[in-house]
């Protein structure tokens, strides 16, 4: 059963969904899983953690800063999902649309689909056309990713500069950082579907638009 929609604002429901993240990441950091954590200065890690061991080292793939494992997943399976995890978030990163072919199904469903975006893996495509002509220089920071059964949840911190155009309105080359938290449901080969949410508030504020 997919999760019931709740009108909340944002900022509380961001707030929520960071607790419940950190919350999971407690449970899992004991026996039952393996940690990672890399260094944002060196971009190193240590390379006997297990749960590192599984990250995907191509150099166009972001790679996450912090990394939980369920420890219940066998080896080939946690690799496959954090991969999928790396190509979705390069996309956030690159806005390259070969990225995003990768790592969602054809089938892919957005349930919690905002107002005036298609449904379907075109969706994202266009999200990332409309951020990248306000942010050209939009950059996604893969910040936590917890890999739990076929369920994948991730912070994300986004940042770049305004010097494109937002509703009519030229930026000045505003800098802007906003998070975001993301639940990736992952089938067989790729993500079927997710649930996330934006700290929108603060985008807007950054944007000079004002909260719909």
């Amino acid at each position: 059963m997919r999760p019931k929609r709740r009108s909340r604002p944002a900022s509380a429901t961001l707030a929520g969904s960071l607790a419940a993240l950190l919350a999971v990441g407690a449970v899992l950091g004991g026996a039952t899983a393996a940690t990672a954590r890399e260094s944002a200065d060196r971009g190193s890690a240590p390379g006997t953690d297990r749960a590192w061991r599984l990250v995907d080292r191509s150099p166009d793939l972001v790679r996450p800063l912090a990394l939980t494992v369920d420890g219940s997943l066998g080896a080939r399976r946690a690799a496959q999902e954090i991969r999928l995890a790396q190509q979705l978030y390069t996309f956030w990163n690159t806005g390259e649309q070969r990225y995003l072919d990768a790592a969602v199904d054809r089938d892919f469903r957005d349930n919690t689909l905002p107002a005036g975006r298609p449904q379907g893996p075109t969706g994202p495509a266009v999200a990332s056309r409309a951020f990248r002509a306000a942010v050209p220089d939009l950059r996604c920071e893969l910040a936590d990713l917890l890999v739990t059964g076929d369920r994948l949840t991730a912070r994300l911190v986004f940042r770049g500069h305004f010097t494109g155009v937002f509703q009519g309105r030229a930026g000045r080359g505003q800098a802007v950082e906003f998070a975001a938290i993301d639940i990736q449901h992952v089938g067989a080969r790729r993500i079927t579907e997710d649930w996330h949410i934006e700290d929108n508030t603060t985008l807007l504020a950054q944007l000079g638009a004002a909260a719909g």
